[in-house]
């Protein structure tokens, strides 16, 4: 692909090289490749936003009772499994499941790799104030932060680890507990994916079964060889391992996306979530970005998102300011503008806490980082790395 390829949503401010959410979860490095779609100059995420408009919300929000009414208990028990970390839209979902609908939810939780002060403090205000009953999920600490590592390092995914433990973790707790019906907030497909993946309230559950774990692979090395490279033993590895399909099966387990049922906005999610459950903005601008509501639970999410732009071109302003312009929150002008001045900014606050993390030097960590960059999309000019080309 040359760079005069390179197209960006002539409505929001995305590009086509946008990853397919599905990709977050791929251990292959040659499985990330660009898959959002656009027609007429138009991407799927904004094409579906408009379609959006010609849904019967009182309709779907009728199919979203009877869901629950099949489910609910009256015994006291859960009837359903929130998985979350305390965020705006886990703090919506868990909120409006409980208090306008009348369930009894478990809530679940994956622990980021280091929990931020404002994450900390939202997670605790999601089970205080809002009032919910909550599972931490945490992975071993040590073999967790070598996985981040190798994923930095193999992948320049160095969120890949948190990503396969998040999905799992509301299956996982399903099969636990018996307790089959499980709720997601958003479909990622919003945002970009398959449009069509927009009118299954479900996920595909058989996307986390595998038959043999050691020949999978994470964080781009196969499972057998974390074990014998890297003297991980298997035992340290089970949270990480696919689900059984068997068990699945079993108790019957289902994830429902709320967004099916619900329209999905999500600076509407933050106002619900800070008006009911406590959620606090991050204190100041999050780097890389103009927002302060999204994504901040974890010192890794900022290097996630800061890679994303090294691989595709695309930072956090950009994903940002797409969804708010679709939103009409604000114009393609002032997105484009936002993408401009903040999308290139590099996490520096966190710098000593990546160097510590991932136990390296600063010279290993940048060479890390550059070895990703896409010549298609950058050029180098003297010392200094520069878009080919970028939003306009």
């Amino acid at each position: 692909m040359s760079d005069n390829l390179i197209k960006y949503c002539r409505e929001c401010v995305i590009s086509n090289q946008r990853p397919s959410s599905v990709v977050e979860f791929k251990n292959k490095l040659e499985d990330v490749k660009p898959m959002i779609k656009f027609t007429n100059g138009v991407c799927s995420a904004c094409i579906w936003e408009k379609e959006k408009s010609n849904i019967d919300w009182n309709e779907r929000r009728n199919e979203l009772e009877l869901l629950c009414d099949k489910f609910r208990k009256t015994d006291g028990t859960y009837d359903c499994i929130i998985p979350g970390s305390g965020g705006k839209d886990s703090a919506f979902t868990a909120h409006f499941l409980k208090y306008e609908l009348g369930m009894n939810p478990l809530t679940v939780t994956w622990a980021p790799h280091q929990y931020t002060d404002i994450g900390w403090k939202n997670f605790k205000s999601w089970i205080d104030q809002g009032g919910f009953d909550n599972i931490l999920f945490h992975p071993n600490g040590k073999v967790h932060k070598k996985l981040a590592k190798l994923a930095f390092q193999n992948l320049g995914h160095p969120f890949q680890p948190f990503i396969i433990g998040q999905k799992l973790t509301g299956p996982r707790a399903s099969i636990l507990y018996d307790i089959p019906l499980i709720f997601y907030g958003e479909n990622q497909a919003e945002y970009g994916n398959k449009i069509e993946d927009n009118y299954k309230p479900t996920m595909d559950l058989s996307f986390f079964s595998t038959e043999n774990f050691l020949d999978s692979t994470i964080s781009g090395i196969p499972v057998h060889k974390i074990i014998n490279d890297y003297n991980i033993p298997l035992n340290d590895l089970t949270m990480y391992r696919p689900l059984d399909q068997e068990k699945i099966d079993s108790v019957g387990s289902e994830v429902h996306y709320l967004s099916y049922y619900t329209k999905w906005d999500p600076q509407e999610m933050y106002y619900y979530a800070a008006e009911n459950t406590g959620f606090r903005p991050n204190p100041v601008r999050t780097q890389g970005t103009y927002s302060r509501y999204a994504g901040i639970d974890d010192v890794i999410e900022w290097l996630h998102f800061y890679m994303i732009f090294i691989k595709f071109g695309i930072g956090r302003a950009t994903y940002d300011a797409a969804q708010e312009i679709r939103n009409q929150k604000i114009t393609r002008e002032e997105g484009v503008s936002l993408v401009q001045k903040y999308d290139h900014e590099f996490p520096d606050q966190f710098l000593s806490d990546f160097l510590d993390y991932f136990e390296m030097n600063s010279e290993e960590f940048f060479n890390t980082i550059d070895k990703f960059r896409n010549p298609e999309i950058w050029k180098k000019d003297g010392d200094n790395w520069e878009l080919k080309t970028q939003v306009s």
